[in-house]
């Protein structure tokens, strides 16, 4: 994803890192970044995303990608993947 530029977006006291995609006009963000910009949990961020592909809204190979992410828990390296989405129709 080496074509997306980080931009802080800032609101008061919120702050959120947003991935953007400039030559589509477009932001990728992970569920978790999704429900802290809409003030929610993020259960209901899960369910909004799964209605949407399930509906065929949206198509889930164009709008969902996944970026590993390792980090140090204690002593031993997890690596997680993590989804990121653009629910942006084209």
């Amino acid at each position: 994803m080496e074509k997306y530029e980080v931009i802080k977006f800032v609101d008061n006291d919120f702050e959120l890192d947003v991935r953007t995609d400039k030559e589509n006009e477009t932001v990728w963000l992970t569920q978790d970044e999704m429900a802290s910009l809409f003030n929610v949990d993020r259960t209901r961020i899960v369910r909004h995303i799964n209605n949407i592909y399930s509906d065929n809204e949206l198509d889930k190979l164009s709008t969902c990608a996944e970026n590993a992410q390792v980090q140090f828990e204690g002593n031993r390296q997890v690596k997680r993947i993590i989804k990121l989405y653009n629910l942006y129709y084209y």
